[in-house]
């Protein structure tokens, strides 16, 4: 591990500016820590910002909700407002990581994680996400648990977080504060795709700090729920994963929320998946043919063609859990 120095931050206002003058946000740890570790990454200033007020759990005034960058993992999981009004959001987040894990990660930590792509972790081997130019080990390499969606000739490399995939379908937006005040940002502009940068990640301003994620309010009745496919049961990041919300009334879809994780290197949205579903009444074929979107524009790798099927099956299969087959 290389030297850093350490700060805590008693206030909003002190780390705003220990992070414009370059210092790297800190809360639970959980994975910045561990590439600290393996000399993935090497920050010259860590700012601990666990002393912030930004752990609150509110229901905005249009019905929305308004989840805290400090909430824990758990907590956000297990609060009522949460599991009442969006249950995909629990399920995600209790499908990710250990319940040790959850206890200790952060809602903003969590959406900042970087990816479990072994060849990023590897110091020893190419990687333009941590290298920029050394090139993509995984192209050429195994590749069975990488991207098929948002690929690049630079990166194929997933993004890790379950409860992203809720609130990209959401259609969340990220609250962020920086020296030059606040600004919203939808959550599907948020994570980038890798494009000939793979390097940069979020849609970040220098020294800005992510404060809240907000999901707008969406039309009752809303059932929704999230479906996680993983190569053993216990603590796994997903091959394929499906976040679905549906607003039925009068026996017909009137709107549909579709994501998909596991297969994009960022949280993916299916419009094509939604713009089948809505209008029509729900059914066992009406799933089937909805999934058959999922796979458009895939671009699968050497090892990973399984995942084309996959993704397909597992859209259908949440489809038919939360909207039936009546």
């Amino acid at each position: 591990m290389y030297p850093f120095t350490y700060t805590k931050a008693a206030d909003t206002r002190e780390a705003l500016d220990a992070g414009r003058r370059g210092g790297r946000y800190i809360a639970g740890g959980t994975t910045l820590v561990d590439l600290m570790r393996e000399t993935v990454e090497h920050p010259d200033t860590l700012v601990d910002i666990s002393a912030l007020p930004l752990r609150e759990v509110t229901v905005t005034e249009r019905g929305g909700l308004r989840i805290g960058a400090l909430v824990r993992m758990a907590e956000a999981a297990a609060h009522s407002k949460v599991r009442t009004l969006y249950p995909v959001i629990s399920q995600a987040l209790e499908l990710s990581a250990s319940a040790q894990l959850r206890n200790m990660a952060t809602i903003g930590g969590n959406i900042m994680q970087r990816t479990r792509c072994t060849y990023f972790r590897d110091v020893s081997a190419d990687c333009n996400k941590r290298d920029p130019g050394s090139g993509c080990a995984a192209l050429e390499g195994f590749n069975r648990t990488h991207a098929i969606l948002g690929t690049s000739d630079d990166c194929v490399a997933t993004h890790p977080s379950d409860v992203a995939v809720a609130f990209a379908a959401l259609e969340a937006r990220v609250h962020l504060l920086g020296p030059d005040g606040e600004r919203h940002v939808a959550f599907t502009d948020f994570l980038l795709r890798p494009g000939s940068t793979p390097q940069r990640e979020q849609a970040l301003r220098q020294g800005e700090l992510i404060t809240a994620v907000e999901i707008p309010a969406l039309p009752r009745p809303l059932k929704s729920g999230y479906l996680k496919v993983r190569d053993r049961q216990s603590y796994e990041f997903a091959l394929t994963s499906a976040a679905v919300a549906l607003h039925v009334r009068g026996g017909v879809i009137q709107e549909a929320k579709v994501a998909a994780g596991g297969v994009g290197t960022v949280p993916w949205k299916l419009p094509a998946v939604e713009l089948h579903l809505v209008g029509e009444r729900p059914s066992a074929s009406l799933w089937a043919a909805a999934a058959q979107q999922a796979g458009v524009g895939a671009r699968p790798l050497a090892h990973n063609r399984f995942k084309v099927e996959l993704l397909k099956r597992t859209v259908e299969r949440q489809l038919s859990a939360v909207g039936g087959t009546k």
